[in-house]
């Protein structure tokens, strides 16, 4: 199992396994939202994330759509603000901030995403693919099941 927790430790979840992409989001709302150059996300399916603790302490902000689909909407912890997963989406796989984590994820970084909209200053220094908002979207189109 992979712990994960907050900084104040109020928020713990467990996951039996990641297995998802593990994407670094240099989106300008996840900068805003992180305090950083990216956000790196991975993912996990729905059924292997379990809250442990802390559920009354999760918060949520939702930015609404800016100029086209998606919102915008993030997880925290009301003590300490730390970003932590989405477990009421109702999506089947939960985005799950790497930082949170306590333990190794066993999966690495696959790509950096948005970064049409990335810092200016900061420079992507690895030979991970890169993807722009649009060549992101017809990236997923292609891979969402059939």
């Amino acid at each position: 199992m992979i712990q994960g927790s907050c900084l104040c430790g109020g928020v713990r979840i467990e996951i039996a396994r990641a297995d998802g992409t593990f994407e670094l989001c240099h989106c300008s709302r996840c900068r805003k939202a992180t305090g950083s150059a990216f956000c790196p996300w991975l993912e996990a399916r729905r059924e292997d994330v379990h809250l442990l603790q802390g559920g009354e302490l999760i918060r949520t902000y939702e930015k609404p759509v800016r100029e086209s689909p998606p919102g915008y909407r993030v997880c925290f912890c009301a003590n300490c603000g730390s970003l932590v997963p989405d477990l009421d989406s109702g999506a089947p796989r939960v985005d799950i901030p790497a930082g949170f984590l306590d333990d190794d994820p066993l999966v690495r970084p696959d790509k950096h995403i948005h970064v049409d909209t990335k810092a200016t200053w900061f420079e992507i220094g690895d030979e991970l693919p890169q993807f722009d908002s649009t060549s992101l979207q017809a990236y997923r189109k292609l891979q969402a099941p059939r």
